[in-house]
């Protein structure tokens, strides 16, 4: 089977990884030249919305899908007409776009901070009054990693902050005082089977994900399933999707979904028994989903700008290493590490020393 994607960057590099044993070859369409994913498949250079080549890739493979959400919709919907998109267009749209994604989770009974959309400084300083202060200004499509995004926390922060961010279509939501964040990683098929990973604690720094620890039992599972498989099923959605919440007061509140594999469920590579990377092909493809139950306790630690002396990393006992073979640079993911650990103690340990070489890189 020949899979087409979407985008070339380090998750489409880990779908080709995973679908490799599966006799899977994969064609990438990106319009950059060094996309890290073309080094295990075809890469076709092109732009997102060039029809020449989006029919091109149509008539190279069986079925198609992405690995980030800033492709456009009009993109998947074309490609549509010619060969199977999973996720499908509908999906991908709501998920690019704030408004549409919060509205979406009110419409169907979930937990939101307050919101509002915002056109223009006017309705921005309305919003305000409205939801009040501190609040977070984001771009309605095309924020990620803290971009696109801002803070306002006093009255003169407001001022020229639509201006600040582009003048385009934003979202205003309420400051939520949450006392953690965490992710759910769920699995759905062709034919409707779905399955989820355990719900994931992830830690931030500036913004840009840090570090992701699988959690065991945690009280908050069934309810973050119930959410998510509202979610699906609305949808009809079909491959890996990751939802974020904040943990507030005992219960849960949306933040937002991605619709593809996810940075926080990269421990899944070595700490489950079929990885989201493996799961995602599996349900595109109509293959069986496989078991999402962890081995052991798990982490993921981001590698921000540069990877750490690889030696003294891989020394670290059950740390795995994944280069993504990208060009360094301040910000930019350009790899990580997975640890595995039959207890949490032993898994702790292993944090402190891969963030202490990651701190002294």
């Amino acid at each position: 089977m020949k899979i087409g994607v979407i985008g070339g960057g380090q998750l489409g590099r880990m779908l080709a990884l995973a679908g490799t044993p599966l006799g899977m070859d994969f064609v990438f369409l990106d319009p950059a030249p060094d996309a890290c994913a073309g080094a295990l498949g075809e890469h076709i250079r092109a732009d997102f919305s060039d029809q020449a080549h989006l029919r091109q890739l149509a008539e190279e493979v069986d079925l198609v899908t992405f690995e980030f959400e800033s492709v456009p919709a009009e993109t998947v919907a074309f490609l549509s007409q010619f060969v199977p998109v999973y996720p499908a267009a509908n999906a991908l749209r709501i998920a690019r776009d704030r408004w549409l994604e919060k509205s979406l989770f009110q419409t169907l009974g979930i937990p939101t901070p307050a919101f509002a959309d915002v056109q223009s400084q006017a309705e921005l300083d309305a919003a305000v009054a409205t939801i009040g202060l501190p609040a977070v200004l984001k771009t309605r499509t095309l924020g990620y990693d803290g971009k696109g995004q801002k803070l306002l926390r006093k009255a003169r922060e407001v001022r020229d902050a639509f201006a600040e961010l582009g003048s385009v279509p934003c979202i205003l939501e309420a400051f939520v005082p949450f006392s953690g964040e965490v992710s759910l990683i769920a699995v759905r098929g062709l034919d409707g089977e779905t399955r989820f990973y355990p719900l994931i604690h992830n830690s931030h720094d500036h913004g840009v994900l840090h570090l992701s620890v699988a959690s065991s039992a945690h009280p908050l599972q069934a309810l973050a399933e119930d959410y998510v498989g509202r979610v699906l099923s609305e949808l009809d959605y079909v491959g890996v999707l990751a939802f974020e919440f904040f943990e507030v007061d005992g219960g849960l509140k949306a933040n937002e979904i991605a619709p593809r594999v996810h940075n926080s469920g990269h421990w899944t590579i070595e700490g489950a028994e079929c990885s989201q990377f493996e799961n995602h092909l599996r349900a595109v493809a109509g293959l069986p989903l496989g078991s999402t139950a962890k081995l052991g306790e798990s982490a993921m630690l981001n590698f921000i700008g540069s990877v750490p002396p690889l030696a003294q990393v891989i020394a670290i006992q059950d740390c795995h290493v994944h280069h993504y073979g990208k060009a360094f640079k301040v910000g930019r993911k350009v790899g990580h590490a997975t640890l595995r650990s039959a207890n949490r103690s032993t898994l702790d340990r292993q944090i402190t020393a891969v963030e202490t070489l990651i701190g002294t890189d």
